[in-house]
């Protein structure tokens, strides 16, 4: 059966990334990008539609026109940003959810994907290999929404056999794309500013470890996920992915194996570091392992590398 995907909030870091694997997959002609303004790279043969997953109506006259089978829901307002404009993230991460859902149910729209993060675990989550099931209590707005979310995309499986599907994303980084106000985005500035200037200020502290994940590996793990048989999946609210976790020295150390003259410092007082350290350390997916198969495959040394080329060429 041919598969025919629109991609909303397809824009941001991983969006962009994600369409590019989904059309070598399943054809340009069969995946349809969306978001609030045009992208600055389409090609010839992208097809592309302006939307808000905020206007009910437009969405369900895309929905029609199309006639997806898949629908990937990846416009959010993220972290750092959410703290500015808390009524605004809620707003968006979770009415368009809830419109989506809705207009899912309505016209029988076969898959849907849309990404959770590690921002649902809070101070009293276990920090090291933190498992699927615990204690969940968010302190910034974007971690709230994405637990509401959490919640909701499982009644609606539940409730209304909406196969819905969803990654619990550590922090990513790519060269790609500009990151899009996240707390974990000290990972992809660096090396940018590494190669720019030869220098970085860390907005989180010299020993702050976080989950993260290299592009190439959150994309597949993506596709992994929606192509998996549907009876094999345990999760219904999300699936914690684990990364590989490490500090702003580790990276920087890595840094500076290739680029010997790179120097690291650290502000002082950001109000992105409490979010930091409300979230895990490391975390268990054994979940994810057992119900479709997943494995890294870029560590800490691979991504630098790959990074710092990339980023040379670019």
């Amino acid at each position: 059966m041919k598969e025919t995907i629109i991609i909303l909030g397809a824009n941001g870091q991983i969006g962009s990334e994600l369409a590019l694997a989904l059309r070598h997959k399943f054809g340009r002609q069969n995946v349809i990008t969306t978001d609030i303004r045009p992208p600055h790279d389409l090609e010839d043969g992208d097809i592309f539609e302006t939307a808000n997953v905020l206007d009910k109506g437009l969405l369900k006259d895309l929905f029609i026109k199309y006639k997806p089978t898949q629908i990937y829901l990846l416009a959010a307002m993220l972290s750092a940003t959410g703290e500015q404009y808390p009524q605004k993230a809620w707003d968006l991460n979770m009415n368009g959810l809830l419109n989506v859902l809705d207009l899912a149910v309505e016209l029988g729209i076969k898959k849907i994907f849309w990404p959770s993060s590690i921002a649902v675990f809070g101070p009293h989550s276990p920090k090291v290999d933190t498992p699927q099931y615990c204690v969940m209590d968010p302190n910034s707005i974007y971690g709230i929404s994405k637990l509401s979310g959490e919640r909701l995309v499982e009644y609606y499986h539940a409730k209304y056999g909406l196969d819905i599907r969803s990654i619990r994303y550590p922090g990513i980084i790519s060269w790609k794309t500009a990151p899009g106000g996240g707390t974990t985005d000290y990972a992809v500035h660096i090396f940018f500013e590494a190669l720019a200037k030869g220098k970085y200020e860390s907005f989180l502290s010299a020993d702050t470890a976080l989950p993260m994940m290299y592009m190439d590996d959150a994309v597949r793990a993506t596709i992994e996920l929606m192509d998996a048989p549907a009876e094999n999946l345990t999760i219904r609210s999300s699936y914690n992915l684990a990364g590989i976790s490490f500090t702003p020295t580790h990276i920087a150390q890595e840094i500076k194996k290739i680029l010997p003259n790179f120097e690291m410092s650290y502000a002082e007082g950001d109000p992105r570091q409490a979010i930091a350290d409300s979230w895990p350390k490391s975390i268990d997916d054994e979940y994810a392992q057992k119900d479709w198969n997943w494995k890294l495959e870029y560590n800490l040394q691979d991504l630098t590398r790959e990074m710092i080329e990339n980023l040379k060429n670019k």
